[in-house]
């Protein structure tokens, strides 16, 4: 770990904390640092390329006709309380040796503290194929939103043949998303009545259908229950939309008319071109606990852009926010980093049908079955109705809640031990 001390301006001089990513993590974080600090105490600039704001959770049901993009898209400034700068300029790399971001015009933003906040971006490009011939006509993806709705087009089109639904690599934004789409293309099918003229695929490089033992037995189950196909341990090497094969590194293919592929995931642009800010992925070193990165004391991570072994899930963004903005004041005062964030993760998965499951977990603890996030709260590893209105109402809570940074009642930054019950352990499960 890398010292929790660095040299700061005389005594009493305004602080400039620079944030980079006006998404989720960096937006929450602008707001409660906001709160916490006086514009005397502390100068907040937010850097991001465009001025849209996306719900991205949003995009897994634009394909359905369940909801609409221009409902998913609120300018990025109206998100940003008083007193919070938002410049709009891509950022061209980071200076760590001089404590400056030098972004795409130029201009220079010399930080006390830096907050890196600028998510997981797709590089379809770095799959043989995938954006060639057959890309948005047969080949598509729904992590953006002109792929959600040129697939909802595709899909409502399509009543017979192959969907294939393709994993490239890991890590990816919202692991269960895939899956989701799985469980819902069951439904959308079925209520059109073309279902028993679908086949539905599931194509993943992952030995099992999720990540987690427990989690991955159950919905490994639901997918047989629906009579999606699981093909594992997949690596994709090539798209070949014009033919319709992915084709495998070890040489197997998966024939589809329709795919829908998540792409190879990587950190922004300008990490590679910041000497020493990232990963070979240009994901940022970092803390699993304090999310102080590994790279300089001054610099901190929040959500998608941060190297852990967490989920890149929006929920992991809300749970670091109150860590990062606690380790942020404390480092501004020169105290000791505290060691707040745990792994917390939890995940609506819909399922079809007006149900969904919810799982909660962390660094240690698997998915388990009980309720969120007390012994009366949501079911856990069930499938309801309660817990697809949950989902739904997510929503209003991410922009009501979530991005103005505040604490949503009986939610904190770790995960909740009440109300969960023990099961069999990983090697049981899996033998």
């Amino acid at each position: 770990m890398v010292d929790q001390h660095f040299s700061m301006d005389a005594h009493g001089m305004t602080k400039h904390i620079v944030i980079l990513g006006a998404g989720t993590g960096g937006t929450l974080v602008a707001n409660r640092l906001r709160r916490l600090h006086t514009d005397e105490d502390v100068r907040i600039t937010v850097v991001d390329q465009d001025g849209e704001h996306l719900y991205q959770p949003g995009l897994l049901f634009v394909p359905f006709g369940l909801a609409h993009g221009d409902k998913l898209v609120r300018p990025r400034q109206d998100q940003l309380n008083r007193g919070i700068e938002l410049l709009q300029v891509a950022v061209e790399r980071v200076d760590l040796a001089d404590n400056r971001v030098v972004l795409a015009d130029q201009r220079t933003l010399a930080y006390d503290v830096l907050v890196v906040a600028t998510g997981a971006t797709l590089v379809p490009g770095e799959t043989d194929g995938l954006v060639g011939p057959g890309w948005m006509e047969r080949v598509f993806t729904f992590y953006t939103l002109a792929g959600a709705t040129a697939l909802a087009d595709a899909l409502a089109h399509f009543d017979e043949g192959r969907l294939v639904v393709n994993v490239v690599d890991m890590p990816i934004k919202c692991p269960v998303a895939p899956l989701e789409f799985c469980f819902l293309a069951d439904w959308f099918f079925q209520r059109r009545g073309v279902r028993d003229r679908i086949q539905i695929t599931y194509v993943t490089p992952l030995d099992g259908a999720f990540t987690k033992p427990v989690a991955s037995k159950m919905l490994g189950s639901l997918l047989k229950e629906k009579g999606v196909e699981v093909v594992t341990e997949f690596n994709t090497g090539t798209v070949d939309g014009a033919g319709g094969h992915l084709v495998g590194y070890d040489g197997r293919t998966v024939d589809f008319d329709l795919a829908v592929v998540v792409p190879l995931h990587g950190g922004a642009d300008y990490v590679a071109r910041s000497p020493s800010l990232g990963d070979e992925l240009n994901f940022i070193p970092t803390n699993e606990h304090t999310l102080q990165s590994r790279v300089r004391p001054n610099v901190f991570v929040i959500g998608d852009a941060a190297g852990l072994p967490a989920s890149k899930a929006g929920s992991v963004t809300h749970f670091e926010g109150e860590v990062v903005c606690d380790n942020v004041d404390r480092f501004l005062a020169g105290a000791e980093l505290v060691d707040g964030y745990d792994g917390h993760a939890n995940c609506f998965i819909e399922t079809g049908f007006g149900k969904a499951l919810l799982i909660d977990f962390n660094y240690d603890t698997e998915p388990l079955p009980g309720h969120f996030p007390y012994r009366i709260g949501l079911p856990l590893l069930e499938e309801s109705r309660l817990n697809h209105l949950g989902k739904l109402m997510f929503e209003w809570v991410y922009w009501h809640l979530l991005l103005p940074g505040r604490d949503i009642p009986g939610v904190g930054s770790t995960m909740p031990r009440s109300g969960k019950r023990l099961v069999k352990t990983h090697q049981e499960v899996k033998a």
